[in-house]
C-alpha cells in the first residue's frame, strides 16, 4: 500500500510537469515566435533540474560537478534565448507602434478632441453614485483617445467603475492617468486597471479610505502570541528530534536551542526577503504572524499587505523574494549538513527518512553515496534544519490563495488562474490527507488555506501588465521545486538507486 501510493506520488509529479509544459506551450505558441522564445526560455531554466530528476528515476544519479554543469550550461542558453527574445521582441515593438501610429493618427483624423468629449458624455450612463459630482466630472478628464476611452460609468463600492476601450499599453496607459488623477485630486482617489468578467479592460475608482488597513493593537497582540507560541513550538521540535520531551524535562532546554536557533534563521530569513524587496518598492508589510506547530516547530508566517501594489511585477517580486532567500539558505544548510556528515555524527536517522522527498533524497544520494545503504545513517544537525527549512518553505509556495505560492501564480497568471489553482491545491491536499491520515500536515494545511488564506490577494493598481518572461521562468522553477520537496520517493525507485537497506 506504501509502495503504491509512493509510486502514484511520483507519477503525479511527472504529470505535472509534462502538463505545465504543454500548457506553457499552448500559451505561447499564440503569440508566435515571441511566445515560443519565451517558453524555449523556461524550459531551459528547469531542464537541468528534469534530466536530473529524470536520469535519478532510471537509477543513474550525477555528482556535484555535473549538476554544476548543467546549471551553468543552462545560464549560457538561457542568456544566448533571452537576446534572441529580446531582439524579436525590438522588430515586434517597431511594427506594433507603427500600426498604432497610423491607427491613432486616423482617429484624431475623424474626430477632434472636442467632438469625443462630446460623444464620452452622450454614451456614458451614470447612475446615481457615492462620488460626488464635482469629482466624477472632473475624474472623466483623466480619460483620452490616447490612453482610455470611457463609455459607460457604474457606481462600485465608494466609488466608480469605467468601461470603455484601452487605447495603447496598459502600463502607459495606466501611468498616464495615475498622473493627471494625482494632479486633480492628489491622494484622494486611487486608479485600478483590471479586466472586467467579460475579459474587458475597465478602470476602477476607489477613494483612499478603500486602501489596506495598518495593524490593530489587537493584531500585534495575537502575533506576540503566536511568536511566543512558536518559539515554544520550534523548541519542543528541537528536544523531540533529540529524543527527550521539553516539557517533561526543561531543564534541558539548552539541548533544544542550537537546533531551534537553525529553525528561526530560516524563518527570519524568509521575512528578511520579503521586506528588502517590498522596501525597494515602498510597500509596507504587516507584522508577521507566524504559525506555531508541533511537528517542524512552524509553518511559517502570515504576513499582509498595507499598501496598495502598483503591478503584477512587484507582487511576483515580493513575494517571490521570502522563498528565495529562505530556500537557498535551506539548501545550503542541507548540502553543507550532508557534506559535514560522518559515522559518529550527532543524529542518526533510518535512512528509510529520506525516502520521504525527492529534493532531498537525490541530494542525499548524490552526496553520501553508499551510506546510505544501510538501514541506519548518521547525518549532521545542519542536515535536519535544511530539511524543516525546505518542507516550511515548499508548504508556503503552494499555489493557494494569499500564499506566497498563490500570489506568485497570480502575478503570473492573472487571477483566474489563481482561482484554479487554490481550488486544485485545496482537492490535492483533501486527497493527499485521505490516503496517509498518519501525516497530519496536508490535513492542518487545508483548514488553514480554507479558513484564513484562501481568498486572493486584492488587485494590484494595473492587472493587466503581466512580468516579463523570465519572473514566468523562475515562477515554474519555484512550483517545480515545491512539487519535488513535497513529493516522496517511491519505494520501488528508492530500491534501486540504493537508498535504504
Amino acid at each position: 500500500m506504501i509502495d503504491g501510493s509512493e509510486s502514484f506520488a511520483t507519477f503525479i509529479l511527472l504529470a505535472a510537469v509534462v502538463a505545465i509544459l504543454v500548457w506553457g506551450y499552448n500559451r505561447a505558441k499564440i503569440y508566435g515566435r515571441l511566445g515560443i522564445l519565451a517558453w524555449l526560455q523556461s524550459i531551459v531554466l528547469m531542464s537541468p533540474w528534469l534530466l536530473f530528476f529524470g536520469l535519478f528515476a532510471l537509477g543513474i544519479y550525477l555528482n556535484l560537478v555535473g549538476i554544476l554543469f548543467l546549471l551553468l550550461a543552462s545560464i549560457a542558453v538561457y542568456i544566448w534565448l533571452g537576446k534572441k527574445l529580446r531582439a524579436a521582441g525590438q522588430e515586434a515593438l517597431l511594427k506594433q507602434k507603427a500600426a498604432e501610429k497610423i491607427k491613432q493618427q486616423a482617429e484624431i483624423e475623424q474626430q477632434s478632441p472636442s467632438s469625443s468629449s462630446n460623444e464620452f458624455e452622450q454614451k456614458a450612463i451614470v447612475e446615481v453614485s457615492p462620488i460626488p459630482d464635482e469629482d466624477l466630472t472632473a475624474l472623466k478628464g483623466i480619460f483620452g483617445i490616447d490612453t482610455f476611452f470611457a463609455t459607460e460609468t457604474i457606481p462600485y463600492q465608494d466609488g466608480a467603475i469605467f468601461k470603455g476601450n484601452l487605447r495603447g499599453e496598459p502600463d502607459i496607459a495606466h501611468s498616464k492617468m495615475s498622473q493627471k488623477l494625482e494632479q486633480a485630486f492628489d491622494d484622494k482617489y486611487r486608479l485600478f486597471l483590471v479586466e472586467s468578467p467579460e475579459e474587458r479592460p475597465v478602470v476602477v475608482i476607489l477613494p483612499k479610505t478603500n486602501d489596506p488597513q495598518t495593524t490593530t493593537l489587537v493584531q500585534k497582540n495575537l502575533a506576540l502570541v503566536l511568536l511566543v507560541g512558536t518559539i515554544l513550538t520550534s523548541l519542543e521540535s528541537a528536544s523531540l528530534l533529540q529524543g527527550f520531551d521539553l516539557f517533561n524535562d526543561f531543564s534541558r532546554y539548552g539541548e533544544a536551542i542550537p537546533l531551534s536557533l537553525g529553525l528561526w534563521s530560516v524563518l527570519i530569513a524568509h521575512e528578511i526577503g520579503h521586506r528588502i524587496v517590498a522596501n525597494r518598492y515602498q510597500i509596507r508589510l504587516s507584522i508577521p504572524f507566524f504559525l506555531p506547530t508541533w511537528q517542524i516547530g512552524s509553518f511559517g508566517a502570515i504576513t499582509r499587505f498595507e499598501s496598495l501594489l502598483p503591478n503584477r511585477t512587484a507582487l511576483f517580486d515580493i513575494s517571490f523574494a521570502g522563498p528565495a532567500v529562505a530556500g537557498v539558505v535551506s539548501l545550503l544548510l542541507l548540502v553543507f549538513g550532508l557534506t559535514l556528515s560522518h559515522p559518529g555524527s550527532m543524529f542518526q536517522l533510518p535512512t528509510e527518512f529520506f525516502r520521504a522527498s525527492i529534493l532531498v533524497g537525490t541530494l542525499a544520494k548524490v552526496i553520501l553515496g553508499s551510506a546510505l545503504e544501510t538501514a541506519v545513517v548518521d547525518i549532521h544537525p545542519l542536515v535536519v534544519i535544511g530539511w524543516l527549512g525546505l518542507v516550511i518553505t515548499a508548504l508556503n509556495l503552494l499555489p493557494a490563495g494569499k500564499l506566497d505560492g498563490g500570489r506568485i501564480v497570480h502575478a503570473i497568471y492573472g487571477r483566474k488562474t489563481a482561482r484554479r489553482t487554490t481550488l486544485a491545491t485545496l482537492i490535492i491536499l483533501g486527497i493527499v490527507s485521505l490516503f496517509n491520515p498518519a501525516n497530519p500536515i496536508p490535513l492542518y494545511w487545508s483548514v488553514l488555506i480554507l479558513f484564513l488564506q484562501r481568498d486572493l490577494e486584492r488587485p494590484v493598481q494595473n492587472e493587466l501588465t503581466e512580468p516579463d518572461d523570465s519572473r514566468a521562468a523562475w515562477a515554474l522553477l519555484a512550483l517545480f521545486l515545491m512539487l519535488a520537496t513535497l513529493i516522496p520517493l517511491s519505494a520501488s525507485l528508492a530500491g534501486r538507486i540504493g537508498l535504504g537497506a
